[in-house]
């Protein structure tokens, strides 16, 4: 068992490194990359709590962690948006959405959300040793197992739901392919699964997108000149997300 402790250990110890990097990126202003790394490391950080849900301090990080993933949504979606519009000419409305994030993001950085993150998150592997010595981690491994399965099982129930909700099914495919990410010596997923979760992770994303940017075009005038053009791209990923999701489950679920 120490070893699995010890690779949480070292895991947790690799995303705070890679926490504070972001935080530093953030702060100065210079990198378009920060906050979606930012994002991403706050990911990989809960996909690792989720199945270690019920032991002492992960209840503490999970919120942390959550306040964070909430704080920021709105910013990346932004953010993702002002490319879009950069990329199809439509400057004035992207330099509106892209001199207001100059003021936001400087602030995440220093704001109460990550610090708090920051902090839980440098005590937890003492929690983690403390809990090992305790012998809380007797059956940490099938622990694991189980909740790794049960997030497959999630997927599988809702895949062979004809009136399936897309961003339900987004949510669990993202699930799914963190945690495997995460615990790699643990999942056992079919031999297609990871590019076929990629996959279908893309193009619900794809029409994640469109269907968000429609409803901002409703309160924003700006974004106007691009519904016709959106509307159209979410049909097509509506069409291409509902393909890939039936190559998901004929590969990897049984019918």
């Amino acid at each position: 068992m120490s070893a699995l402790v010890d690779r949480l250990v070292a895991q947790v110890l690799s995303l705070e490194v890679r926490l504070l990097a972001c935080q530093a990126r953030l702060a100065a202003s210079t990198d378009p990359e920060a906050l979606h790394d930012l994002r991403i490391t706050v990911r990989r950080l809960r996909s690792l709590l989720r199945p270690l849900r019920g032991l002492p301090g992960v209840e503490q990080l999970e919120a942390a962690a959550g306040e964070v993933g909430q704080l920021t949504t709105p910013l990346r979606d932004r953010e993702v948006l002002a490319a879009y519009l950069h990329q199809h000419g439509q400057h004035q409305a992207a330099d509106r959405r892209t001199a207001q994030l100059a003021q936001e993001l400087p602030a995440v950085a220093t704001g109460p959300q990550v610090q708090q993150l920051l902090m839980v998150l440098d005590a937890f592997p003492r929690f983690l040793r403390a809990s090992e010595r305790q012998g809380i981690l007797r059956s940490l491994r099938q622990r694991i197992e189980k909740r790794l399965a049960k997030q497959w099982k999630a997927l599988d129930v809702a895949l062979h739901d004809h009136a399936h909700d897309r961003h339900r099914l987004r949510l669990l495919i993202k699930r799914v392919r963190y945690a495997a990410d995460a615990y790699p010596e643990l999942d056992r997923l079919p031999a297609k699964a990871m590019s076929r979760l990629k996959a279908a992770q893309g193009a619900l994303g794809d029409w994640h997108d469109c269907w968000q940017w429609l409803a901002q075009a409703e309160q924003q005038p700006d974004l106007q000149p691009c519904v016709g053009v959106w509307r159209s791209t979410m049909l097509k990923a509506q069409t291409r997300a509902d393909r890939v999701l039936d190559k998901l489950s004929g590969d990897c679920f049984k019918s």
